[in-house]
């Protein structure tokens, strides 16, 4: 049995809105809403040069792989771009290394503790790959979820 998500009505299986409110009933769509919003994060490439992606790119890529955030920050101080995926970077290696502490707490829970951490894991490879993707194409665009954070002025 389904439930509309909006006024609580029992949806008859087979319909696409609600009875009542006539919300969307299809959970599959409401999902897929939720993903977009959440990958829909601004893009603010045009406010960089284009010569300063070109030339930083890869010290862009670099900010996403760890440790190596610390390469652009010292070898790319004056590149706007390369410090925009630099923070990026930084801001997601640190949530790394609190979930790492957080991971490893929950691993003392018999498997529910290593499913949260290796859904943790997933998560945070995903955003370092949208962040790598992003900084390979030259978009300036926020990791979801963590992108707005800024500690590098």
């Amino acid at each position: 049995m389904a439930f509309c998500e909006k006024c609580g009505v029992e949806i008859e299986e087979g319909l696409t809105l609600c009875t009542e409110c006539k919300a969307k009933a299809d959970p599959a769509e409401t999902v897929k809403e939720t993903v977009d919003n959440i990958l829909d994060t601004p893009d603010t490439t045009g406010s960089f040069a284009s010569e300063d992606i070109q030339q930083n790119k890869v010290m862009a890529v670099l900010a996403y792989l760890g440790i190596l955030v610390l390469i652009p920050i010292l070898a790319a101080p004056k590149s706007a771009y390369a410090r925009y995926h630099a923070n990026q970077g930084l801001v997601l290696w640190i949530t790394e290394i609190i979930l790492s502490v957080v991971s490893a707490i929950l691993a003392f829970i018999p498997f529910i503790g290593t499913i949260i951490g290796t859904i943790l894991s997933a998560i945070l490879l995903i955003l370092a790959i949208i962040g790598i993707v992003n900084a390979a194409t030259g978009k300036a665009k926020e990791l979801p979820l963590i992108g707005k954070i800024k500690i590098l002025k």
